[in-house]
């Protein structure tokens, strides 16, 4: 029965991840880099474990065992049984895409990666339309299509400055991010 195994493991997984992101909800208030600097080391302190142990578990090097399942559940104030049962955190179609063997190039492929792309992810659930414009701004070069070589016939298109249609089209040319084995 590895298969049932495998899938309490993995499911333990993404309840410590969503522990992670409860825990990063209601410590940062205001996404800076001096607030967000060690909140890593501060959530493995909060479990009782090692930063290094948290990291590796992140890194599917380590699985969470019953004992530690218990403990992450009663210093997080979670029922019994919580870690072992799924909580609707992953996305449908999940088990589809972590049966895929290869990850995608776009996905995060180490703890500092996975540690940026949750921040972005927390404040855009906190702020989406401010997250939005200022993303953008942020990266509206490097995202944005280069445009193609003008030529006689060729009509420059207007520049818009709607935010949503900008993000709109930005948002075409991107992948979604897949969740890791």
């Amino acid at each position: 029965m590895p298969s049932a195994h495998h899938d309490v493991a993995q499911i333990r997984l993404d309840n410590a991840m969503a522990l992670f992101d409860e825990f990063v909800h209601a410590t940062v208030k205001h996404a800076d880099a001096a607030t967000l600097r060690g909140l890593e080391r501060r959530f493995a302190e909060r479990l009782q474990i090692q930063p290094s142990y948290w990291s590796q578990i992140k890194g599917r090097s380590r699985q969470i065992g019953e004992r530690l399942a218990r403990q992450f559940e009663q210093l997080s104030h979670k029922p019994v049984g919580w870690m072992d049962e799924p909580h609707g955190t992953g996305t449908p179609g999940a088990s589809a895409l972590q049966a895929d063997p290869e990850p995608a190039p776009t996905m995060p492929q180490d703890d500092d990666e996975r540690f940026i792309v949750g921040l972005v992810l927390t404040y855009y659930r906190r702020h989406p339309q401010r997250a939005r414009t200022r993303l953008l701004d942020l990266l509206g070069e490097v995202l944005a299509p280069a445009p193609p070589a003008p030529t006689a016939a060729a009509k420059k298109p207007a520049p818009t400055d709607d935010p949503h249609t900008l993000w709109l089209s930005t948002q075409a040319g991107v992948a979604p991010l897949k969740r890791k084995r």
